[in-house]
């Protein structure tokens, strides 16, 4: 997908003044960091991420050298491994034969489009009911554009059957579930740049549970200590980090490695790896104008850093919904936080980032309203691929 400079203009004549300065002050930060050799680390949750083609896009940063490492889901590994987006007819399940006990609530069940070589792999290695598929294919339904996989059939339950696989080679070779599933991705997406470029993509320890079979596989492959010790390192080495779309960022302010607003004390005194948020940029693109009221009521007065000093509960104390991340984030001298569509803000800041380091993207993302958007979710449901197989185990032969 090219870039459409006029469209992105107009998107950012819709955006409150206030949240594009912050969206610009985000944008200069990332460019210094990159000027001076610094890296940039980025924190997504699943879903908007997702269906606003904003993974697909942070593919595209990393690709390009602006992005330097990933912390995500496993949903959204899940999603990637079946080609980030695809295309599957939703029919009423019973009528066809599906237990109902088994059937999320609707009863709806669904077929995947596939591409022909995408078919001619899954039927080479699983078998397939195709009754229940021509079934599908003459029965009342609708199709529409979803994240990929999932409880699409075969897409769904191939992923699920090749995740055990995965599991037991990323064993077998030491590498993360991500590293190995990244080896036969397109590049298009996050886990497969990672595993071209040798960038981490990592699932956190409180995402895990996510994309079913498969976000187990992740935390079965290597232990949680080596998880958290190898996510650790990430983040320290990152100059900013941006966190998009997620709610569990415990790992990041209140981690067991983290020094500075965290709990990482125990494990340096210890002799574990341990590491500081001190001097790092912290921006969240987040929906949630509480976010915004706790670190506004942070930085006039120092309330949330008292309430901790004097062992106080916060949320009794500030009259506002609370999230645990809410108060690191909100104590951090550096965080900035955008309030607003994430489909709106990535675009945004990628563009600013890659006019003035004289970069050339060759994909952008727009909100997932807009025409551009309509067309980016149908591109990548088109030229984004699912996860091969085979490409998997050629990449670890030659690896040898």
């Amino acid at each position: 997908m090219p870039v459409e400079v006029e469209a992105l203009r107009a998107i950012e004549q819709s955006v409150a003044p206030e949240v594009l300065r912050r969206i610009h002050e985000s944008a200069e930060a990332i460019i210094a960091a990159k000027e001076r050799g610094g890296k940039v680390a980025v924190v997504t949750g699943s879903g908007p991420n997702i269906h606003e083609g904003v993974t697909t896009l942070i593919a595209e940063l990393m690709r390009v050298g602006i992005i330097d490492g990933v912390s995500t889901s496993s949903a959204v590994i899940a999603h990637e491994m079946g080609g980030t987006l695809d295309k599957v007819k939703r029919c009423a399940g019973a009528p066809l034969g599906v237990n109902p006990e088994w059937l999320p609530r609707g009863g709806e069940f669904e077929l995947t489009e596939m591409r022909p070589e995408v078919f001619a792999e899954i039927i080479e290695n699983m078998p397939l009911d195709t009754e229940l598929m021509a079934k599908l294919e003459d029965a009342a339904g609708k199709t529409i554009i979803k994240a990929a996989g999932n409880l699409g059939y075969p897409m769904g339950l191939w992923m699920e059957k090749l995740s055990l696989e995965i599991m037991a080679l990323a064993r077998a070779h030491g590498k993360t579930f991500e590293e190995v599933a990244g080896l036969g991705a397109d590049e298009r997406t996050m886990i497969g740049i990672g595993a071209r470029k040798g960038l981490p993509v990592m699932v956190t320890i409180p995402q895990l549970v996510g994309g079913g079979l498969t976000g187990l596989c992740i935390g079965d492959s290597i232990p949680l200590l080596q998880r958290a010790t190898r996510l650790a390192h990430m983040l320290d080495s990152a100059d900013v980090i941006i966190e998009s779309a997620v709610a569990l960022t415990q790992e990041i302010h209140d981690g067991p490695f983290e020094l500075y607003t965290g709990h990482g004390l125990w494990s340096a005194w210890q002799g574990h790896f341990a590491y500081s948020l001190e001097g790092k940029k912290l921006i969240r693109i987040d929906l949630d104008p509480a976010l915004d009221e706790i670190c506004r009521i942070e930085k006039e007065g120092g309330a949330v850093q008292s309430a901790i000093a004097d062992g106080l509960p916060k949320t009794k104390m500030f009259k506002v919904p609370f999230r645990m991340e809410m108060s690191g984030f909100a104590r951090h001298e550096g965080s900035t936080a955008i309030i607003s569509d994430l489909g709106v803000a990535w675009p945004l800041i990628a563009q600013r980032v890659a006019e003035r380091l004289k970069i050339d993207l060759q994909f952008m993302s727009y909100p997932q309203q807009t025409d551009q958007g309509k067309a980016t979710r149908e591109w990548i449901v088109r030229e984004v691929k699912p996860l091969s197989r085979a490409r998997i185990l050629e990449s670890l032969a030659v690896s040898h």
